[in-house]
């Protein structure tokens, strides 16, 4: 199993950046493919990114290809969500999650994932 930490949330205006981190505890970080989705009030998770275990493949949502990048780094257990030219739009709860299912298109599917963390609110100021 796997345990997930986000952080790294926070306030910002528009057309700034911040950097999110999924801290993951627990063994083989590196067998498990990672995805970010992000969640407003009311509705369904909404997928952002994915990355392969390996970090060879990556994935993600249109609204955000260009602005955002995600990374990781094995050695500290730890995926990455690097966004530019935030957006109102992208105001969100961000959560992080790992499956050890092989990595392919349905990564953008929040049903393929086995654990979770729980979040962390980025507000984007108009």
């Amino acid at each position: 199993q796997v345990q997930l930490v986000e952080s790294g949330g926070g306030l910002v205006q528009a057309g700034g950046s911040l950097r999110l981190s999924c801290a993951a505890s627990g063994r083989s970080f590196s067998s498990y493919s990672v995805g970010w989705f992000r969640q407003e009030v009311g509705k369904d998770h909404s997928f952002v990114a994915a990355i392969s275990d390996s970090g060879e493949r990556k994935d993600y949502a249109t609204s955000v290809k260009g602005r955002f990048t995600i990374s990781r780094d094995n050695a500290k257990n730890t995926v990455y969500l690097q966004m530019s030219s935030l957006k109102p739009e992208d105001t969100a709860v961000y959560l992080c999650a790992a499956t050890t299912i092989g990595y392919s298109n349905t990564n953008i599917y929040a049903a393929k994932y086995d654990y979770w963390g729980r979040g962390t609110q980025v507000t984007v100021s108009s």
